[in-house]
């Protein structure tokens, strides 16, 4: 008997009621085209610099919108490079173009952009912080309508630093 009451009272609780369902209103997505800024995204990545030194790296990245087409993306990065040699710093401001809408499963973007980069001991070197110019191909692949995967080449200061990473990144519209 107390079995079946126990059996009774959690089907009542379990049962849905119309009140208690929440169905969220239709989302509109805005024009693709024009300019827009603000936080879309983030990532992460991890790689080599594959120059003389061999750092290991880390670094974050933002989405920070859109340049006159919803495929022209800005996205400011920032790394560090350690082991073998001194710690290496770049901020960097890019400009990707994505080849790809974002509802393909894999997306190629090729991009450039210029970056402040500096080192362990900067103060005491004339030369630093440099100025470089940056390019970067990449492509992005969906593992959940809202996260990917990205596999990138980086050429830093006119191809002087080879970097090659791998991360992850949130993904915009799905």
């Amino acid at each position: 008997m107390r079995g079946a009451a126990l059996l009774l009272v959690g089907i009542t609780l379990a049962w849905p009621l119309g009140a208690q369902t929440f169905t969220p209103p239709p989302m509109q997505r805005s024009a693709p085209r024009g300019t827009r800024i603000g936080l879309y995204g983030f990532s992460t990545h991890a790689g080599v610099d594959l120059s003389a030194g061999k750092q290991f790296v880390l670094g974050i990245g933002l989405d920070a919108g859109n340049l006159f087409v919803d495929r022209l993306r800005l996205r400011p990065t920032m790394e560090m490079g350690f082991l073998n040699g001194a710690n290496t710093y770049t901020g960097n401001l890019e400009l990707l173009f994505h080849f790809l809408d974002d509802d393909r499963p894999a997306i190629p973007y090729l991009g450039g952009g210029l970056g402040i980069a500096g080192h362990t001991a900067c103060g005491t070197d004339p030369g630093c912080p440099a100025l470089w110019v940056n390019a970067v191909l990449g492509a992005e692949v969906r593992i959940r309508s809202t996260f990917s995967w990205f596999v990138e080449y980086r050429g830093l200061d006119g191809f002087k630093h080879n970097r090659l990473c791998l991360g992850l990144t949130t993904r915009r519209g799905n």
